[in-house]
């Protein structure tokens, strides 16, 4: 027989410090808002998060999951995550009344459509809700002739399956006619540049024209640098494109990235990342960024991706020593390092070359910083996993965890906010005056 009379160290990091036991609606914050969804991490696995987060839907109050899920699409520019969410929530009684609603509003773009019927069929083939139904007739209307020929891909679930699926009513005999063609496969091919490089096109000229016609959004931009500079495109064209490209709905590691491979166009790159940030008001007094440069930091954002979790972490470092009137960087890994006093790329750099991307010593940092450099603010920008014990700040103490482990040390006397969005920004601005 099995003992029970043991001691129980309550819930731990990966690393092994202490956690704080979460109610179930921070639970799923946490595993949704900075999730890349079935995309494996440092120490847990894409299904491990997927799977934690089905279990915690029918925990939560429907309301609270139903504005989660258009919280991390339209604040956090999440897109698999909140289809799960509204995907989960239909099989559960209590949640089904606003499934319709929310799956209508998180659907932005015209492959959505497609991609939430295949995690509805994720686990086998059954027949879609009456919500789902109205959820996906409401969502279809949103998106003219060019948005549906982009995104009629050549996956196994087609638009015009969906169409027949949730039998969506056309807003006039116009919208009838593109359904028509849509269905028959008769739509006219849009001019992206996935369709023109795929032609057989010469590279340079296919690329200077899409250019020099705007044809190019932000992220498509940004992922092609390098593609553009190897074709030998027109580097004027490109920096015109980089200084009049609308960086509203571009998270701040994308321009890092970018610049990675990149480097002739950091100085447009910086200039563009900043430029949405040049207006914010600032934040008072004296604030304190304290960046993780440990080694799970340094894993891929996703399997496909070049870019890294550190990207994420400091890209919010470069916004947050933007918005500030006083600002000191430091970094913690083995030790405390403080990072030169600079801006935008020369900044990143900076916390990158502060020490080894080693362990995760953030009690020990924070202990250091209460003693030594009082602040106004503390702000920890990490993966909340932890080899030590973490005290509460000396003033106000905010944690942006940009990991959806499944647990984390930023609770208690710090506010927890998930996600790497710029939005976090704006959040604590609020707290702060209200």
């Amino acid at each position: 027989m099995s003992r029970l009379n043991t001691l129980s160290l309550g819930p731990r990091t990966h690393e092994g410090a202490p956690a704080r036991h979460l109610s179930p609606e921070l639970q799923l914050r946490r595993s949704v808002l900075a999730c890349l969804l079935w995309e494996s991490q440092f120490y847990e696995d894409g299904v491990e998060i997927s799977g934690r987060i089905a279990e915690l839907v029918p925990k939560v109050a429907p309301e609270k999951v139903a504005a989660l899920a258009v919280e991390a699409r339209q604040q956090m520019n999440l897109r698999h995550a909140p289809l799960l969410l509204v995907r989960e929530m239909a099989r559960h009684a209590t949640h089904r009344r606003l499934v319709a609603d929310t799956l209508a509003t998180v659907i932005q773009r015209a492959d959505e459509l497609a991609e939430f019927v295949a995690i509805y069929w994720k686990d086998g083939r059954v027949p879609l809700s009456g919500q789902v139904k109205k959820g996906l007739a409401a969502a279809f209307p949103k998106f003219d002739e060019y948005q549906l020929a982009k995104y009629d891909r050549g996956g196994p679930i087609k638009l015009r399956d969906v169409l027949f699926l949730c039998h969506a009513k056309p807003r006039d005999a116009a919208q009838a006619g593109v359904w028509k063609k849509l269905i028959w496969g008769r739509m006219a091919t849009p001019d992206t540049w996935e369709v023109a490089l795929s032609s057989g096109a010469d590279k340079r000229e296919a690329w200077q024209r899409l250019l020099a016609e705007n044809k190019l959004g932000a992220l498509a931009l940004l992922r092609n640098l390098r593609n553009m500079k190897e074709a030998g495109v027109e580097e004027d064209l490109v920096l015109s494109a980089l200084r009049s490209m609308k960086t509203q709905r571009v998270l701040p590691f994308r321009f890092l990235a970018a610049a990675r491979y990149a480097p002739q166009w950091e100085e447009a790159l910086e200039h563009a990342m900043l430029a949405c940030v040049a207006s914010q008001e600032k934040l008072p007094g004296k604030t304190i960024v304290l960046v993780d440069v440990s080694g799970s930091m340094t894993a891929p954002l996703s399997r496909r991706s070049e870019m890294q979790r550190t990207d994420a972490a400091y890209g919010l470092a470069v916004l947050l020593r933007e918005i500030g009137e006083k600002v000191a960087v430091f970094s913690f890994s083995n030790a405390l390092a403080e990072v030169p006093a600079r801006r935008g790329f020369a900044l990143r750099d900076a916390i990158d070359a502060s020490q080894p991307h080693g362990a995760t010593y953030l009690g020990k940092a924070v202990e250091e910083l209460n003693q030594n450099e009082p602040c106004d603010r503390l702000i920890v920008i990490t993966d909340e996993q932890a080899h030590d014990t973490v005290p509460a700040p000396c003033g106000k103490g905010y944690v942006l965890n940009v990991a959806s482990y499944k647990n984390g040390v930023g609770y208690g006397k710090w506010t927890h906010i998930d996600g790497w969005s710029e939005s976090v920004v704006d959040y604590i601005r609020m707290l702060e005056t209200t």
